[in-house]
């Protein structure tokens, strides 16, 4: 009964230390790919994309992407002469990571045709981060 009190005594001085989770510090930095797929929907067809060029800001469980998005479209065209089912595209987006699942909100550029002005069409995505 005489070493509770030193044990209670010898535990309440020492540095009992927990494990903790390292710390990421806030970081903004630039890369040329950021490691990441994304799939989505714009304009009535999907598109999916490999973060390319891009400016991201790091806390500890978030990234933010800001950059062009190198981007193969999927998209049946309904017209008498058809383009391809599958064309390379570039688009500029915002992705938001939340540790490896991500949601993007891209922008593609349609060009001017015949019969329709050249506009900038919005859409949305999710993926993944691979590193």
């Amino acid at each position: 009964m005489r070493a509770l009190p030193l044990l209670i005594l010898a535990v309440s001085f020492s540095n009992l230390h927990a494990q903790q989770r390292p710390e990421v510090k806030n970081e903004l930095s630039f890369a040329a790919y950021d490691g990441a797929v994304v799939a989505g929907y714009v304009d009535r067809g999907a598109f999916m994309n490999f973060t390319g060029p891009n400016i991201s800001y790091l806390t500890s469980d978030f990234k933010l992407l800001m950059g062009m998005l190198p981007s193969l479209r999927f998209k049946e065209d309904h017209s008498a002469v058809k383009n391809a089912f599958i064309t390379p595209n570039l688009g500029v987006g915002i992705t938001l990571f939340y540790r490896r699942i991500g949601i993007q909100l891209p922008m593609y550029y349609n060009a001017k045709t015949a019969v329709k002005n050249g506009r900038w069409l919005p859409g949305i995505g999710i993926g993944i981060r691979l590193k």
